[in-house]
């Protein structure tokens, strides 16, 4: 039976949250633009918050928070990925346990693909650790976006040491396929180099086939680390935690040996937070969240065919993010500022993504089918005049 499609909140409820995507532009703003979703958490974490708030549970987060256990156990549900325990340890967020990897696998200047157009902090976390980007775009096919496996090996080739990959991948919504990224394993291994692998959207896979990187082969797990977090899937970004995993003993030993204020920097209801999403008892509420994202990335390619005609737009392979080519509009090389300006809706900038999103906008479309037509009715209309 397939799951019934979550309900968003009323959007008079969901102006009351403090949260970015409701403060940062006033309310004739509909805001498409930062991945938070409008729906209500999912009944385990609201559990677990409450009754950590009855308790004055706010103290510091514990040795042994149990993220390692319900990780281990949602990763064999929801993959099929057997993960060894051993190799999970925990810090603040996903960018904060890149960062601290790609420390310690890279030397100050050592250059880090990245494969654009991709999520905006990969660029200013591969600076913080010491490294220089290295833009490799991803290839255009017929139908979408890949790995382009060519530029790559020339990157690795010339000397860069790690490649950060986004699997699946922020902004285009690209599952990666496993015969992709067991090439990627195979050219990091014949090069001595590392794949640091960001995984946060990986629950979100949509009738795609995810492959968790270090699940891809014998090679990924030998030259890969990843990184991710219940914080995407379940609306939990304020609430600090994330998993990093190692592909076998020797990476698992290099996150052992992080100082232990990597650790610490994890929040005790950013851990209860990721406990309760990743227990079996939340797999009911990702099923009908995914039945609702499926739903609104179908509508929304309705809508754009309506009203946007020129608007260029694959469905997603996962998450709840559409990368939409606005550029036969004239809009500018960043038309999200045009249309914010113009139209009242807030979407976020391409460029920021890399020169690859120039004439782009990406739409997050995790609302309410009505609010997603209200904001694109909305564009429709600035044409139109």
């Amino acid at each position: 039976m397939s799951a019934v499609p979550l309900q968003a909140l009323p959007l008079d409820e969901l102006r009351q949250r403090s949260s970015t995507k409701w403060r940062k532009y006033s309310d004739d703003v509909l805001p498409f633009f930062v991945a938070e979703m409008d729906y209500a958490l999912a009944p385990a974490i609201t559990r677990s918050l409450l009754r950590a708030v009855e308790l004055g549970d706010t103290g510091y987060t514990p040795p042994e928070p149990g993220v390692r256990e319900a990780f281990v156990g949602f990763a064999a549900r929801r993959f099929g990925w057997e993960v060894d325990p051993q190799s999970v340890f925990w810090t603040g967020d996903v960018m904060m346990g890149v960062v601290e990897i790609l420390r310690v696998v890279t030397e100050p200047g050592d250059r880090v693909v990245v494969t654009t157009p991709v999520y905006p902090p990969f660029f200013d976390t591969v600076e913080e650790a010491g490294a220089v980007v290295e833009r490799v775009p991803l290839a255009r096919t017929g139908t979408g976006w890949e790995l382009d496996l060519v530029g790559i090996e020339a990157a690795l080739e010339g000397g860069a040491r790690a490649v950060l990959l986004c699997n699946p991948h922020n902004p285009t919504g690209t599952v990666h396929s496993r015969a992709s990224l067991e090439a990627l394993a195979e050219l990091a291994a014949a090069f001595g180099a590392v794949v640091v692998s960001d995984e946060i959207h990986g629950p979100l896979a949509h009738g795609t086939r995810y492959t968790p990187f270090l699940a891809a082969s014998e090679s990924a797990a030998r030259v890969g680390y990843a990184v991710t977090s219940a914080s995407k899937t379940f609306n939990l970004a304020g609430l600090k935690c994330a998993v990093m995993i190692g592909g076998g003993p020797q990476q698992a030993q290099l996150l052992r040996a992080l100082p232990c204020e990597v650790e610490w920097r994890t929040g005790l209801f950013g851990a209860m937070a990721n406990v309760a999403a990743f227990s079996a008892e939340s797999d009911a509420w990702l099923d009908s969240l995914l039945a609702a994202l499926d739903q609104n990335r179908r509508l929304l390619a309705d809508l754009l065919a309506e009203h946007l005609p020129r608007a260029e737009y694959r469905l997603p392979d996962a998450g709840f993010l559409a990368w939409v080519d606005v550029s036969a509009y004239g809009w500018g090389d960043n038309p999200a500022t045009v249309l914010r300006r113009r139209a009242r809706v807030a979407f976020h900038h391409g460029p920021l993504f890399g020169e690859e999103g120039k004439g782009f906008v990406r739409i997050n479309f995790a609302c309410s089918p009505d609010v997603l037509r209200e904001g694109i009715e909305r564009v429709a209309a600035l044409v139109e005049s």
